[in-house]
């Protein structure tokens, strides 16, 4: 018996239901209810001081968890409320009032990423490839539409229209070769087929807990390779990705190092003050 079939039983939909959709939601792990009323309980019980007993690390442990799946290290994935943060975030690092401006992607490549693209108003120009088949994107032309003048690539690892697997190996390295970034969406990959980000020389990945990790919906992640961290300065950022969020400081942001909250976390000012506001 394949060794794969011992885990039907930790997803109760499968009891009655031959489920053929995981590529949109994938089916619900019969521990996910346990999970669900342990959040409950926490906030429920412990209120406030749920932050520091484990909600505040959530976004860089759970992160950790899913660079186990893709390859990265740890606190190089944070996770965000949707891809399209992410990939806004990203793309409000990086400057196209220059010559370098283009972004390449591939025409099937997840709409929304590519709505994104097409609202900057920064002086980026979008370019896609085009599938003439309806299923493949030509590895040769997109190669070739990536030069000098191109800022970043966008492709999909698994093209969702059609579950052709491009080679983002090469496609990352001939970024590279010319001076451009290159940014992977792994949503339809990461849990069915194999991914390393790192051997593949990604720069940014980006995916969610829907589809093949099983995690229900509501969460993207981001992947940063960690040689950027220095260097990126996203204009689309907030209060945790302050170096120190709980001097409340105004003003221009301090950047955090890289994505681990953990040497920021002693113990939160707003749990050491107005003990008559907090529990």
């Amino acid at each position: 018996m394949d060794e794969l079939l011992t885990w039907r039983k930790e997803f109760p939909i499968l009891d009655k239901t031959v489920y053929m959709i995981s590529h949109s939601l994938g089916a619900m792990p019969r521990r996910t209810r346990d999970r669900l009323q342990e959040y409950a309980d926490m906030w429920s019980t412990r209120g406030i001081r749920s932050w520091e007993e484990g909600w505040w690390m959530m976004p860089t442990t759970i992160g950790d968890e899913i660079g186990k799946i893709i390859g990265a290290g740890k606190g190089e994935v944070v996770m965000h409320p949707n891809v399209s943060i992410c990939q806004s975030v990203i793309l409000s690092a990086l400057d196209f009032s220059g010559k370098r401006n283009k972004i390449v992607s591939e025409g099937f490549n997840f709409p929304s990423n590519l709505y994104i693209y097409n609202a900057q108003k920064s002086g980026a120009r979008l370019v896609t490839v085009p599938s003439d088949d309806g299923i493949t994107v030509p590895l040769d032309r997109m190669l070739e539409a990536i030069d000098e003048e191109t800022m970043l690539v966008s492709v999909s690892h698994v093209i969702y229209r059609s579950s052709f697997i491009q080679d983002i190996k090469a496609i990352a390295a001939r970024a590279h070769e010319v001076g451009a970034l290159i940014v992977a969406d792994i949503y339809q990959s990461a849990g069915t087929v194999p991914v390393d980000v790192k051997d593949a020389g990604l720069d940014f990945a980006t995916g969610g807990s829907v589809k093949w990790l099983c995690g229900g919906p509501g969460a993207g992640y981001l992947y940063v390779a960690p040689r950027l961290f220095s260097s990126l300065r996203p204009r689309l950022t907030g209060w945790m990705a302050h170096e120190h969020p709980f001097d409340f400081a105004t003003g221009a942001i301090e950047y955090a190092g890289d994505a681990s909250l953990g040497e920021k976390w002693t113990r939160p000012p707003f749990l050491l003050r107005s003990p008559g506001r907090h529990a």
